[in-house]
């Protein structure tokens, strides 16, 4: 089974909201709200790799990224490592440059969204650390 690395940000604001993205049509789980970020590219570090998909999804600049922790999810067709960082600063104003819906939610208020199943146990991490 192939093994897909991704990293993703809980981009945290002073309200302790978080920012989701919702998966455009015509992508696999279309709909879903997800944590913003992406695939890494061969040869390329995981931090550098969350900053320029926040760069290309949200026009955002995102100099510190701070590893959180982390979601194992066996798909049908891969298996996914999500790498989630806590990004408490950033210059710009997150736009979903894709045409991607955004919304800012306690982690206590994202249980009621359709989530990817991988990105799920990692609303309960963030519960837990930033509180409802």
């Amino acid at each position: 089974m192939r093994l897909l690395h991704v990293v993703a940000a809980a981009l945290v604001d002073g309200d302790g909201r978080v920012l989701l993205a919702q998966r455009p049509e015509g992508k696999s789980l279309a709909g879903m709200w997800e944590f913003p970020g992406g695939k890494i590219d061969a040869g390329e570090g995981p931090e550098a790799a969350l900053a320029r998909e926040l760069e290309e999804e949200l026009g955002i600049t995102a100099p510190v990224l701070e590893p959180f922790t982390f979601a194992s999810f066996p798909y049908p067709d891969f298996h996914l490592v999500m790498l989630l960082y806590w990004c408490r600063e950033w210059q710009g104003e997150p736009q979903g440059r894709d045409g991607q819906a955004l919304r800012w939610e306690r982690p206590g208020a994202m249980a009621g969204l359709p989530m990817p199943p991988a990105d799920v146990p990692l609303v309960d991490a963030l519960a837990a650390a930033i509180g409802a």
